[in-house]
């Protein structure tokens, strides 16, 4: 694909963000886009490696070789009518996607994968400008009705798919808003919220109803939900939060990273708090305990806020710089990974715990931590150890808890309809059929999987609508 010669004539080029002095001072997006001229080049990059280990890494199975071949072809439209074949969103995954398609590209052998994610946001925005996303009308209706709980990228991509196979599809969204975690969760500099409007747009063309401030389990049952229409697809993420049980968690100032997250969010389109009390990091000495993603987010954001400090720690130990290609090539491999929001001034520790939080006047005031060290025992299993001697304390008058989710909230919509749960307190589906223990009622994304990426949500969301799909109509035409 590409130019057969084109890894060896241009090196890697990725996109470029505005300076740090610059960007702290607002939540817009930063990155600056690759030229059209830039773009062919990186294309032209795709060899043709005969197995396109990129496929597998992609959880969408992006058909990445063929929109490559076409950017570098100046054929945006088709390489946009490729692209949307495999992923209703690319302007989402373009953007807070890890891209594990770029660990997987051949290239990546000598550190130098095509920028994949780079050219996948820059067909789908290009299509936006040019007005090529249209909606997509379905040439029958079938007379079918399916409610969709939950209005991230996995009941979106499902309701979007529903739509387009001829459904009355309605999507309840708790929230004032529509677009999930993608909308309250995903910090404004990272994806700004027009994107997800344009597709509501487009959605709604296509017969999409969309309901916010339906709250299943709250203001409408899922068996109501379940009696009024013909199926039913739960995909409302997992929002119960991993908490931190030490002496002082209940301090003022201790608080879980989406709520943080969620109130600026809110503040950036001019919605209500929604919450008591407004948590700020303006002159605070912000602790953000955990390293992945949501604890980036917050970094960048209390940055924003005018911390005036910050500090990022992380249960686990410190990763390799590169990891072994030899050993982890073509899979997502562990290592050291250095995000905007980090660069934008944070100090980042590894292998230290938390053993209390410390304050006065029922407000935070410092953490008591204590380094670990990783060891193996005879039957191979890692267990974490205390370092002696390794005591410390930290200034920390913020504390944002981001150590992930453990399952979807139990209370209201799920208690109240018995549903089965799996070991991890996920509702218990498949992935042959996405159905649960209720006829009629499916489950996708989060809600089913546990916590993971958008573009796996995307995934199951296309692939749940196939399933109810073939439930409601004994046969699909619809991709798996």
């Amino acid at each position: 694909m590409g130019k057969p010669t084109g890894f060896k004539e241009f090196a890697r080029s990725e996109r470029t963000t505005a300076p740090v002095a610059e960007r702290v001072q607002h939540f817009d997006e930063f990155v600056q886009p690759l030229s059209d001229d830039e773009l062919r080049q990186q294309g032209a990059r795709c060899m043709d490696c005969g197995i396109p280990f990129c496929h597998n890494g992609c959880p969408v199975n992006n058909i990445i070789p063929d929109w490559n071949d076409l950017v570098y072809q100046d054929n945006w439209r088709e390489a946009l009518r490729v692209l949307h074949s495999t992923n209703n969103f690319p302007e989402f995954t373009g953007r807070i996607c890890p891209a594990p398609c770029e660990a997987s590209c051949t290239l990546n052998i000598t550190e130098e994968p095509v920028t994949i994610k780079t050219i996948e946001c820059a067909i789908v925005d290009r299509a936006r400008q040019e007005g090529w996303i249209v909606p997509k009308i379905p040439e029958r209706r079938t007379g079918k009705t399916v409610a969709v709980i939950g209005s991230g990228p996995a009941g979106l991509a499902c309701a979007q798919q529903l739509a387009r196979a001829g459904h009355s599809v309605t999507v309840h969204e708790k929230n004032a808003r529509i677009g999930g975690l993608l909308r309250y969760g995903i910090p404004d500099f990272k994806m700004e919220k027009h994107l997800i409007d344009h597709r509501m747009a487009q959605m709604v063309a296509e017969g999409v109803k969309f309901r916010p401030n339906s709250h299943v389990g709250v203001s409408v049952s899922l068996e109501e939900l379940s009696r009024t229409h013909d199926a039913v697809v739960l995909a409302g993420g997992s929002e119960h939060p991993r908490d931190m049980d030490v002496p002082g968690r209940e301090l003022d100032g201790v608080h879980f990273a989406m709520r943080f997250l969620t109130q600026q969010n809110r503040r950036n389109s001019g919605e209500p708090l929604g919450d008591n009390q407004p948590i700020t990091a303006e002159g605070k000495k912000v602790v953000v305990i955990g390293g992945g993603d949501t604890g980036s987010d917050c970094v960048g954001t209390s940055i924003r806020q005018g911390a005036a400090s910050v500090t990022q720690l992380e249960i686990l130990p410190l990763p390799p710089e590169q990891e072994n290609k030899a050993l982890t090539w073509p899979n997502w491999p562990i290592k050291l990974r250095t995000s905007s929001s980090h660069e934008e001034g944070c100090d980042r520790d590894w292998a230290v715990a938390t053993k209390a939080v410390k304050g006065s006047d029922g407000k935070a005031q410092s953490l008591d931590l204590v380094r670990l060290q990783w060891q193996e025992d005879e039957a191979g299993r890692m267990s974490m150890v205390e370092v002696p001697g390794s005591a410390h304390t930290l200034d920390a008058d913020l504390v944002l808890l981001a150590m992930g989710f453990v399952h979807p909230i139990h209370d209201g919509m799920l208690e109240q309809s018995g549903i089965a749960l799996d070991g991890r307190g996920n509702v218990d589906a498949n992935t042959d059929d996405y159905e649960t223990s209720i006829d009629g009622v499916f489950a996708a994304g989060d809600t089913r999987r546990g916590q993971s990426l958008v573009v796996w949500a995307i995934r199951e969301g296309r692939q749940c609508a196939r399933s109810v799909d073939q439930y409601l109509m004994g046969a699909t035409t619809l991709p798996r």
